[in-house]
């Protein structure tokens, strides 16, 4: 598996796995319409960038610090990738979003909230961190590393556009919903793959 392929899958498995910021983007589109739940997207996408940017400098250090530290970091990855699949797989709750309140949201508004609850996730953090220290090294151009970062910010954008899209639909709303469960599964098996496979590889 090559280190392309790596990132795509990880990156592709953890955006489509529900969460805030699919409960975010979700709930803009359903209560204030597509253009709104678009911009939320691609305040999602711009909070992306920022997890890639503090990561991409501190692997650097590591890499130039401790070559033992960062293979620990690396192998911790891997049992992150595998936790995160197991949770995933046994995720049985259906995904709540609060549609009551109703108060304006113009497009800076969408932008920011959606910049913000990414931003502030603690699992885009480490979705970002343990993807890098896979594939991440001390060989790995810089400019390899910054084609990595855009790609999951730019999968963030068309997942969480097509989710505003459906969503901005209301009866499109109870389909998708209906589908999370078998999703949930099908994400956690090849995660934990992913993890195992990668950690096996060291």
């Amino acid at each position: 598996m090559t280190e392309l392929i790596a990132v795509a899958l990880i990156t592709v498995l953890a955006v489509i796995s529900p969460g805030a910021d699919f409960a975010m983007v979700v709930r803009n589109s359903y209560l204030y319409g597509r253009p709104t739940g678009l911009f939320a997207a691609a305040g999602v996408a711009a909070g992306v960038l920022v997890h890639v940017g503090y990561t991409m400098f501190g692997v650097g250090l590591l890499i130039a610090s401790s070559t033992a530290l960062f293979t620990a970091i690396k192998l911790a990855g891997a049992a992150y990738l595998v936790w995160i699949g197991i949770r995933t797989f046994r995720a049985r709750d259906g995904l709540t979003v609060d549609l009551e309140s109703k108060s304006a949201l113009g497009p800076l508004g969408a932008l920011r909230s959606g910049f913000l609850t990414n931003v502030l996730n603690p699992k885009t953090t480490l979705f970002v961190v343990s993807t890098f220290t896979q594939v991440v090294e001390p060989g790995t151009p810089a400019w390899r590393q910054v084609g990595y970062g855009l790609f999951m910010s730019a999968a963030h954008l068309v997942w969480f556009g097509a989710v505003a899209l459906f969503f901005s639909d209301v009866r499109l709303r109870e389909r998708m919903l209906r589908a999370q469960k078998a999703l949930n599964r099908a994400i956690g098996s090849v995660l934990v793959g992913l993890g195992v496979g990668l950690g096996l590889a060291r």
